[in-house]
């Protein structure tokens, strides 16, 4: 199958926009808390998948939460505890850009735990999703799918783009080396997580334009009705002209001509 163009994705993404806009909408008036799990292989398209579902959506509604690797005394903590403080109040929506799930993925395969750290997560799992999906948190977990080549190939380009190397970390190359072990913790986790209340999706993502306009179709079609009237607002005619502001305009900034030119000037 061909990859998906830029201007074909941009016509198909935008009446999925406006569904967007409208789940957030309804997620207000019901007061709906929506969480999403990106979870995924380094390079499998999770930023992007994020950006959009997020894309239309006001920030101050929708939240990106991508923690960074637990301090010390997060480490004392019950592993699920700070991923609590960042779950959705009413109305909110909540996209957690890798989640709970390190632990059965990158803690795993990279050492970073210990194998009955692993086992105690995977088996109190089902129970944690459990009960934020008996308290009404509606729960999405998507599992985003690459193949090695595919992987191979945007590492390539990620360290050749100065504009995406900050992407890459000592821990994404290190991982490459260990594929069929990342393959391996993955089953074992969907074995141990996947569940009816808390069900994963897994997304073909070797094409990621492709990939975002299937996972949002998806998460879309498995929300309730959300059709929302939007609130009825009517610009009334001022009761004045309106008002003409004095200010200075910043004029085109000189180009650049090197350090030793603008030195001397």
């Amino acid at each position: 199958m061909k990859r998906l163009k830029k201007k074909k994705f941009a016509r198909l993404y935008a009446p999925l926009e406006e569904e967007l806009v409208a789940m957030a909408r309804w997620a207000a008036k019901t007061g709906a808390r929506i969480v999403v799990l990106f979870e995924g292989r380094d390079t499998a398209g999770k930023g992007g998948a994020i950006k959009a579902v997020a894309g239309p959506l006001n920030p101050r509604q929708c939240r990106v939460v991508a923690l960074p690797k637990p301090s010390e005394t997060e480490r004392t903590q019950w592993y699920f505890q700070r991923y609590i403080a960042h779950l959705p109040a009413a109305g909110e929506i909540v996209l957690f850009d890798r989640s709970w799930y390190n632990r059965a993925g990158v803690e795993k395969v990279m050492g970073y735990c210990t194998p009955e750290q692993t086992q105690a997560f995977l088996e109190q799992v089902p129970a944690f999703e459990e009960l934020l999906v008996k308290d009404g948190i509606l729960l999405f977990k998507y599992w985003l799918t690459t193949d090695q080549a595919e992987q191979e190939k945007r590492l390539a380009e990620r360290l050749e783009d100065p504009l995406k190397r900050w992407k890459l970390s000592p821990v994404d190359l290190a991982a490459r080396e260990k594929y069929d072990a990342y393959t391996a913790a993955r089953e074992a986790m969907l074995k141990a997580s996947h569940s009816k209340q808390a069900p994963w999706t897994l997304v073909d993502f070797n094409d990621q334009r492709r990939g975002r306009l299937t996972l949002i179709r998806d998460l879309l079609d498995r929300l309730p009705d959300t059709h929302v009237e939007p609130e009825a607002l009517e610009l009334q005619p001022l009761e004045r002209e309106p008002a003409q502001e004095s200010f200075a305009v910043l004029g085109p900034i000189a180009p650049y001509e090197g350090k030793e030119k603008r030195g001397n000037s």
